[in-house]
């Protein structure tokens, strides 16, 4: 009788923390169609509706899942490998549909049919400060992703969440990720001095694109040009170009990810990324390790993706800067003593509702910036698969 009534009060237990999870997403239930359909009315192709309704789907099972197992990286990062995957396939079908052609030539430039991206904004700030010009080819307002569009989304993401942009919201992050969770166990292990090039790297391509007035990263090192869009190949300095960008994209996109488990490009290379790091410093959301509870375990100094909890934060209390607030130390920690926490209020004390605080504006805004782009690259697969072709 007795387990009886353990079993009936463990499944009432049970009922009403669905229920409660199930509330919890009502938010993200309503403002996901809108956001995933542009605030427009529903589309009337039919492979475009089965798109939207089983992205709908997707996302909110997701959702909900992160909030009835309190478990974040897990269901972020399927989120956002998808959507890094499916973003590739619908921007490289729309720029072949719009323009005929992933490669773009000088007439491109002129035409400012050039996409703007997020990862050349360091590199225009000091030309526009003192030239009043954008050192990019593409459109001020018009088309899409024009560069006032890419720039207030940027800041809005930058000062609700820092380098939280680049585990949230970033176009290409989860190729990265997607690869680091390929292998099981750690292959390669690298040393965490190389943490700081991409300060290195930032400061260069700052100032030598303020020396020439040109995106220097965009132009020479991106590795993301393989999957997006990329200069025509008229000269052997273009050829070059190309080569160095490809072999960017196979080592750090792809095989020291397996290797060593972790997000290289991100955490290594990335000029953006250590830009963005330098804002969350006025940041509110941040990791903090409560030191009363902490095992000193280091599991989560072993297994952050992007190198950003090291033996100092452990006696420190807090993540490095670098952080880019993807949950996965909160997650794995045996003693639950790492979290999301509000800057001004008390260590470990409401850690949920810091952590419901954090999670409702960046779920929504990840949704914001890549629920459209995971309709539309489905939608582009839906298609081939059914017509044999993306258009």
């Amino acid at each position: 009788m007795n387990n009886l009534e353990t079993e009936k009060t463990a499944e009432t237990s049970k009922n009403k923390k669905i229920i409660k999870s199930i509330i919890a997403c009502i938010p993200v239930l309503l403002l996901s169609i809108v956001l995933m359909s542009g605030g427009t009315t529903l589309p009337k192709e039919p492979l475009m509706k089965i798109s939207l309704f089983i992205v709908y789907i997707f996302i909110n099972i997701l959702f909900f899942l992160m909030v009835y197992t309190k478990k974040t990286y897990k269901y972020r990062k399927i989120f956002f490998v998808t959507y890094a995957l499916l973003f590739a396939v619908s921007f490289m079908t729309n720029l072949i549909e719009v323009r005929g052609s992933i490669f773009y030539n000088e007439s491109t430039f002129i035409n400012g049919e050039t996409p703007f991206c997020h990862m050349v904004i360091p590199m225009i700030i000091i030309p526009a400060a003192l030239t009043k010009t954008i050192i990019f080819p593409g459109s001020l307002l018009t088309g899409f992703a024009s560069i006032a569009s890419m720039i207030v989304i940027w800041l809005g993401a930058t000062l609700a969440f820092g380098r939280g942009f680049c585990s949230w919201a970033c176009f290409y992050g989860g190729l990265d990720e997607g690869c680091s969770s390929l292998c099981k166990k750690t292959r390669l292990k690298i040393n965490r001095k190389w943490t700081y090039l991409p300060f290195a790297i930032l400061i260069s391509i700052v100032l030598l694109s303020a020396a020439t007035l040109s995106p220097v990263y965009c132009d020479w090192l991106c590795p993301f040009k393989a999957v997006t869009e990329a200069e025509q190949i008229t000269s052997t300095i273009v050829l070059i170009k190309t080569i160095v960008f490809c072999s960017l994209f196979l080592i750090l996109v792809i095989v020291l990810p397996i290797l060593t488990r972790k997000r290289t490009q991100c955490g290594l290379f990335c000029p953006f990324g250590a830009f963005q790091s330098l804002f969350n410093k006025i940041n509110i959301f941040e990791i903090r390790i409560d030191k009363d509870k902490c095992l000193n375990c280091k599991k989560c100094v072993r297994e952050c993706p992007t190198y950003s909890i090291d033996e100092n934060s452990l006696s420190n209390g807090k993540a490095l800067i670098t952080c880019t607030k993807c949950g996965k130390c909160i997650d794995i920690c045996p003693s639950s003593a790492v979290s999301y926490h509000i800057k001004g209020t008390k260590i470990g004390v409401k850690t949920n509702l810091s952590r419901y605080l954090f999670l409702y504006p960046a779920y929504i805004f990840a949704l914001t910036i890549g629920g459209g782009a995971i309709v539309k690259g489905l939608y582009r697969i839906l298609k081939l698969i059914t017509t044999g072709s993306f258009f």
